[in-house]
């Protein structure tokens, strides 16, 4: 059997004349056929025999998405080195602190101030290559062979920095087997969501290449028959996706609820004979899906498909099958939202420890929102103490990169511990409910996961950024909320979800903050995620307050009473 590297170089002398790689450029395209992509994995690899690099040295990238990234990602596997891919939005002491960590033995930079950034923060980085010094010149006469170095099934491909939600970053180790058990699994549901077709996957995306998910994904395209098109302006990300007009692309949930949230507050503009026929159509949808459909839903349904629901459709392009959406739950509401618009969205679950993916919707069997799929091909799935998700498999990672006492920590009798709470239905379906290290335990010995209680505040309130709950070793829970956004909405908000709650799961009091939350805050991770440690320092004084204020409150009504 072919390893996952020999797999993609096949593939790509097949599609020698055929434009693989492609990115965005306002509205025209520069574009790589397969040949044009291994002649630049061919200068790259004579630069790095050149250079004096190893097979097994470390090499990082930190550069925007590019073709360039992806010539240079497949160039150092075929050679034998271990990638490094970083987030080049990154603050420089976490760049610094990562990269120390693995001591690459070059850094490949796409533009100088990117390097200098490092360089600054680190006198002694090591030596920052222009992607452009690598590239020089034209392919070799005679070429290097095409098939890559032989690897071993144990040997590590990647090393791949968590988002570091509490505490630094770790180097995930991700091997060769581990791979290629994640490709056959993507080749696997692409196929079942494409069928028999003769066309290349249109693929459109637009998440930075550093994430696991990100990583399998520009793989899993390079193996197939795909034309993959890299988003290069997340301000034009609409138009973007137009031009591409693509089968499939990944998504993250923040982007397609603001989607939703933007065709519901655009209605809500449009004239009345208009707002009247969404409503009207979207009710008829809801009650048709649950089968409980009124004497007029059909007509109503059908009028809004050609009238609106089509219109909304279209700005995804022609060619669109499914939206693919991962990193954190999404909403019911907005999954339901687009499977009205005749847009399925395949929800996947999996950290880098499980080389991205735990779970992944068969895009054969109508989805079940809130729940992120059934478990893929090979890999075993089970609950654990506090219905943790521990998970088995080829596709779990080997260690962390000079961290034995992690490793030793969450890989337990060859079971991987998520750290992840969640269920499974009948049907072999998953839902993720919160992180075990994000419980909140009140004085009262009470344990309460924040996240779900977040998420309802958060679909209440669509102006705003984030909601985080507070109050471990508290008596009760309040909030940190960002955003613009009045008191007066916040408050409603609360009356609404409070009374659903049981009373130590309440909000009691909640503060707005002005600063939103962002990875170069260091508030959230480079994939959107909130840093809750980093928040509860930042904010100490304001969650004080929130408690300082409501006991003086209390304590001034017990002495008037």
């Amino acid at each position: 059997m072919p390893n996952f590297l020999e797999t993609i170089v096949a593939q790509l002398k097949r599609a020698s004349g055929r434009v693989v790689l492609r990115e965005i450029h306002g509205d025209r395209f520069i574009s790589v056929t397969g040949r044009e992509l291994l002649d630049q994995i061919q200068l790259v690899r004579l630069f790095l025999r050149s250079s004096g690099a190893q097979p097994g040295d470390r090499c990082a990238l930190l550069a925007p998405n590019s073709i360039r990234w992806a010539a240079f990602h497949l160039a150092l596997m075929a050679e034998g080195a271990i990638v490094v891919p970083l987030y080049f939005r990154q603050a420089p002491p976490e760049l610094v602190a990562m990269t120390k960590d693995c001591r690459p033995r070059l850094i490949f930079v796409s533009d100088a101030a990117l390097g200098d950034s490092v360089a600054q923060a680190w006198p002694d980085a090591p030596r920052r290559v222009l992607f452009e010094e690598a590239l020089q010149g034209s392919a070799p006469h005679p070429r290097l062979p095409d098939v890559p170095n032989p690897r071993q099934d144990s040997d590590i491909v990647t090393i791949i920095y968590t988002s570091g939600t509490s505490g630094e970053p770790k180097g995930v180790c991700l091997n060769v087997e581990n791979l290629n058990h994640m490709l056959s699994c993507t080749t696997e549901r692409l196929n079942q969501l494409m069928g028999a077709t003769r066309e290349p996957d249109r693929v459109f995306h637009y998440l930075p290449f550093n994430f696991a998910a990100s990583t399998i994904l520009l793989l899993s395209c390079l193996s197939r028959e795909s034309v993959l098109t890299l988003s290069t302006d997340l301000n034009k990300l609409a138009d973007e996706i137009r031009l591409a007009s693509p089968n499939y692309f990944l998504n993250v949930p923040t982007l397609l609820e603001r989607v939703r949230r933007g065709v519901e507050e655009a209605i809500t503009k449009r004239p009345a004979l208009i707002r009247s026929l969404f409503l009207k159509s979207r009710a008829a949808w809801q009650r048709l899906h649950v089968g409980r459909g009124r004497v007029n839903d059909t007509f109503w349904l059908a009028l809004g498909r050609v009238l609106i629901f089509r219109k909304i459709r279209d700005r995804f392009g022609p060619h669109l099958r499914a939206l693919i959406c991962g990193s954190a739950p999404l909403a019911p509401e907005t999954q339901l939202f687009f499977l009205m618009l005749g847009i399925p969205v395949l929800q996947a679950y999996g950290l880098t420890e499980t080389t991205g993916i735990c779970t992944l919707d068969d895009p054969r069997v109508p989805v079940e929102p809130g729940y992120v799929g059934v478990a893929i091909t090979g890999i075993e799935m089970k609950l654990a103490e506090n219905d943790e998700i521990v998970v088995r498999g080829p596709h779990i990672f080997r260690g962390y990169w000079n961290r034995p006492e992690e490793t030793a920590r969450v890989l337990q009798d060859g079971w991987f511990h998520t750290g992840d709470q969640g269920e499974v239905n009948v049907r072999g379906n998953w839902r993720i409910s919160g992180r075990i290290k994000n419980l909140i335990i009140l004085n009262s010995g009470h344990n309460i996961a924040p996240e779900p209680i977040e998420e309802k505040l958060a679909r209440l309130l669509p102006a705003v950024q984030q909601v985080v709950v507070v109050g471990n070793g508290r008596g009760y829970l309040c909030a940190l909320v960002t955003g613009a956004v009045e008191p007066a909405a916040v408050q409603s908000a609360l009356d609404a979800v409070n009374p659903e709650l049981p009373h130590y799961r309440q909000i009691r009091e909640f503060t707005i903050v002005d600063d939103a939350f962002t990875p170069e805050n260091g508030l959230l991770t480079a994939n959107g995620k909130l840093r809750r440690d980093a928040i509860n320092a930042r904010y100490s004084a304001e969650i004080n307050a929130m408690y300082d204020s409501k006991a003086v409150r209390e304590a001034a009504s017990r002495q008037h009473a």
